[in-house]
């Protein structure tokens, strides 16, 4: 767990916290500035549409990435009615937020490979790891993440009716009951650690 290091190595915890801070602005960045261009005017209104950290951090979406390894920024709100293609806009601006993460971390990747700076190979890793696993675990299709708003715009209507009611009853408490360690592991560290590790050894 992140938050060991506060206490075994402070250095170390403030550059992971920092990055952390930046990984998640600029993903909720990224869902706001995608629902602005596609017509909603609602997060410029609530000055989403910003690259300052207090308007999207999330005090227990943040916590839990320290507690137990995986989080969220605080949600973007965005109305529906105002977007042309509501369920397909919805799903792009929640895809915003992932890809946005995935393009960093290939970016930091291709900076890791172009220069071997000392302070840049032990920073690196870690911030892609960072933005990685915002990526990989806000695309679960469980209510209140992003994949929960793609896997809507992929499944027949019907389907897609019965699935958004239940996670508007269950998604929350199916959330907690993935990230809550059981035996000082959680389920959804067992079921997505595998695919982080995959692409952050791909990048670096």
């Amino acid at each position: 767990m992140l938050i060991s290091l506060l206490f075994s190595s402070p250095v170390v915890f403030f550059v992971i916290a920092t990055i952390l801070v930046a990984s998640i602005t600029i993903r909720e960045f990224a869902h706001a500035f995608m629902a602005d261009k596609l017509g909603d005017p609602t997060p410029r209104h609530q000055g989403r549409v910003s690259l300052d950290p207090r308007k999207h951090l999330d005090p227990l979406g943040t916590a839990a990435i320290f507690l137990v390894g995986f989080g969220w920024g605080k949600p973007v709100p965005y109305d529906p009615y105002n977007l042309k293609k509501p369920t397909q806009d919805a799903a792009k601006i929640a895809l915003a937020g992932p890809a946005v993460n995935l393009v960093v971390a290939t970016l930091l990747g291709l900076v890791l490979s172009i220069w071997s700076v000392p302070i840049l190979q032990a920073v690196l890793p870690i911030a892609i790891s960072l933005n990685v696993m915002l990526a990989v675990f806000n695309l679960l299709p469980v209510a209140p993440l992003d994949g929960s708003k793609v896997i809507l715009a992929l499944l027949p209507q019907q389907t897609a009716s019965e699935y958004q009611d239940f996670m508007r009853r269950y998604g929350t408490w199916v959330l907690l009951f993935l990230i809550i360690p059981i035996g000082g592991r959680s389920a959804i560290s067992s079921l997505i650690s595998p695919i982080i590790s995959w692409i952050v050894n791909i990048l670096t």
